[in-house]
């Protein structure tokens, strides 16, 4: 049952599936809205029994609305209790000022019809005043358990909340004031720009016009022109076949490699740059002779290239192969998590315990041997390495060799999971 009220509406989510072994957060968005609950709560053990009751399944049906969200939460005894989670609305003035930034960049609402937050939006509009995402003390709680602060049902209520977060970002903005339809019909309304019988064609004088005026003027400008179109797949390399000999060292294929990967990283990035609506990409750093050597193989040479690449990059085949299955994971950073064991600074390793603590509850944390940045599951064939950038790398032992399991995750339970699912 939808009910409006105002700008929003409410929406009502079926009570989530019960979930083990894996973290609640998998978007940086839902993560924050953990973030702002776990800073805030003034007792930890109210928060571990609010994901175990949130992994058990005793979050209900999840009404979500403007400024509140509500579920009724059962205890282990089967005791049903109202909890409800509050963040303050946004303002029409704070309204106004984000629906104007959204509306600055296709790219923004594209983001947001694929059920994405676009980080540059969201940091944007906070620069300019406008939090989206809550922040320390914004989760205010109500429960008719009597708790005062966060209680084990108002946290499982916000951890089942990340889950729906992670699923589409819009019940954060219904939560911030604004249903879906309606401001997307906003966002449209300020996308279109004023109407063409709304635009005047400048008079002209008889006695013509200073051109400085006339530039400064802007309407005699012609429009820019629509941005092309993506090709359905990259264009096909050049080819080399000449009647002349290749000279020496010159080995056509390996060059004809090199050419379609150029061609199709460059189909990547021309995607990538239509997509964000022509804004500024992130300037990714100039990859070395090794990391390059990884990613041209990660491009299924043919195997006399592929035998050129293990013996320049000195990994040889076995090795080459690993480092392409961590290319695939993650890129330059899941390469060096493969390649590198590091001392953990000490800040950042109380992090990593605090981590490993709270993500399973303590009868089902698996036992683990750390050994610098990684630690290993005793007994089993899994292990979990810490990037430097504290995203948790899962792995396996195979034949003797620990190889990547699977991408990254900021949650170690998470990323412990994926290696029982491979299996």
């Amino acid at each position: 049952m939808t009910e409006h009220t105002g700008h929003g509406e409410e929406r009502t989510f079926a009570a989530l599936a019960p979930v083990h072994g894996r973290g609640f957060a998998q978007t940086w968005w839902g993560r924050a809205w953990l973030k702002a609950l776990e800073d805030a709560a003034l007792d930890a053990g109210q928060l571990k029994e609010g994901r175990r009751l949130a992994r058990a399944g005793a979050v209900g049906a999840v009404a979500v609305r403007p400024g509140r969200v509500t579920a009724v939460v059962r205890d282990r005894d089967g005791t049903a209790h109202r909890a409800d989670v509050l963040l303050q609305e946004l303002s029409e003035a704070h309204w106004d000022r984000f629906l104007g930034m959204a509306a600055e960049r296709s790219g923004h609402i594209a983001a947001l019809l694929d059920r994405e937050m676009p980080p540059h939006l969201v940091e944007d509009a906070a620069t300019a005043g406008v939090d989206l995402l809550p922040g320390l003390g914004d989760l205010e709680a109500e429960c008719d358990c009597g708790a005062w602060d966060h209680c084990g049902h108002t946290a499982a209520l916000s951890y089942q909340v990340a889950r729906l977060l992670d699923q589409d970002p819009f019940v954060l903005l219904l939560m911030r004031g604004r249903a879906e339809r309606a401001l997307l019909d906003e966002l449209q309304i300020r996308s279109a720009g004023p109407g063409a019988e709304e635009r005047r064609a400048p008079e002209t004088p008889q006695d013509g016009l200073d051109a400085v005026e006339a530039y400064a003027a802007g309407d005699i400008l012609p429009p820019l022109p629509e941005p092309p179109g993506l090709p359905a797949e990259p264009g096909p390399p050049p080819s080399l076949d000449t009647e002349a000999p290749p000279g020496p060292g010159v080995d056509p294929g390996a060059l004809e490699f090199l050419a379609a990967r150029a061609a199709q990283e460059a189909h990547r990035m021309l995607a990538e740059a239509l997509r964000d609506g022509h804004g500024r990409q992130p300037v990714e750093a100039a990859l070395t002779p090794d990391e390059d050597a990884v990613r041209l193989a990660a491009g299924d040479p043919e195997p006399s290239v592929a035998s050129r690449l293990a013996e320049g990059s000195g990994r040889g085949r076995e090795g080459l192969a690993l480092a392409v299955r961590a290319w695939r994971y993650g890129g330059a950073a899941a390469l060096a998590v493969l390649d590198e064991e590091w001392p953990v600074p000490a800040e950042a390793l109380a992090r990593a315990r605090a981590a490993l603590e709270a993500a399973w509850d303590e009868d089902e944390r698996p036992p683990l041997r750390p050994a610098h940045n990684r630690w290993t599951v005793v007994g089993g064939s899994a292990q979990l390495r810490l990037g430097r950038d504290g995203r948790w790398w899962p792995y396996r032992k195979e034949r003797g060799r620990w190889a990547p399991a699977g991408p990254a995750a900021h949650d170690p339970a998470t990323a412990l999971a994926s290696v029982d699912a491979e299996d």
